[in-house]
């Protein structure tokens, strides 16, 4: 009964491959694959300095980012001053003359008969700071004029000191309402003037009142105005350039923006 079994289980050992034969164990197969070899130090190096150009790549984005919103929001606080003015003498808001060029064409600087039955007495007053050693006054005290007329105004400043300096003249209207309708074609206001020891200069103001005030009905009563400059001493700013060198209130006042709310200085 069991030699057919004990022959069958011969046969198969018999036919079982030995390992040195052409087939291999499946276990043998199945781990024959080499492992990768193991990088160098050459391509370990090279990989790090990948790594770290990939990082200073981005680092420098980043940079280059940072300091370009900086700039960004360095000029517009450094322009914000000069912007305000800028639109306060297109408006006229707050009492500033206007300079809008678009008043000066030819069409509008003349008198005619629906404005020359309404004359204006312009007044020109004259101020400066207690730290400017300046003779600062208009050379008349005021112009009668039309809408539609230009005029021409002098002021005299003259150098008391004994060293050259640099003053800039700042300038309000009143009242502020009529300001939307007093253009300066020429103004010595808000630029740098140098004068030296002991020197006199005129500095002209070539101006005009619009037209368009006759047809303005809150302005029927208003028949006087007055034109005030204040000078005040400058200094020279980071940029280099000439600034105020004042109290901030004291120029604001000078302006004509006491009355208005200022964003607080940083």
């Amino acid at each position: 009964m069991f030699r057919p079994l004990l022959r069958s289980c011969a046969q198969l050992r018999a036919a079982r491959p030995s390992p040195s034969s052409g087939s291999r164990p499946l276990q043998s197969r199945l781990f024959s694959t080499p492992p990768p070899p193991r990088p160098g130090a050459d391509q370990v190096n090279a990989a790090r300095d990948r790594l770290y150009a990939e990082r200073m790549r981005k680092n420098r984005t980043l940079v280059l980012y940072v300091v370009g919103s900086l700039a960004l929001v360095s000029g517009i606080t450094y322009a914000a001053v000069p912007a305000y003015r800028a639109f306060c003498a297109a408006t006229g808001y707050a009492g500033t003359p206007m300079t809008d060029p678009s008043r000066f064409e030819p069409s509008r600087l003349y008198a005619d008969e629906h404005t020359e039955g309404r004359p204006i007495t312009v007044r020109f007053e004259a101020t400066h700071g207690d730290t400017l050693p300046w003779s600062f006054e208009p050379l008349q005290r005021s112009v009668t004029v039309v809408p539609g007329q230009t005029a021409l105004a002098f002021y005299k400043a003259k150098n008391n000191s004994d060293k050259d300096l640099i003053g800039i003249a700042t300038y309000n209207m009143t009242p502020e309402k009529i300001a939307p309708y007093f253009a300066k074609v020429e103004c010595f206001c808000f630029e740098e003037q140098k004068i030296r020891a002991g020197e006199e200069v005129d500095l002209p103001v070539f101006f005009f009142i619009d037209r368009d005030v006759v047809d303005d009905s809150t302005l029927d009563n208003v028949d006087d105005v007055v034109l005030s400059y204040t000078f005040f001493r400058a200094k020279r700013n980071d940029m280099g350039h000439a600034v105020f060198d004042a109290p901030e209130d004291l120029v604001q006042k000078a302006s004509g923006f006491a009355n208005y709310e200022h964003v607080p200085a940083k």
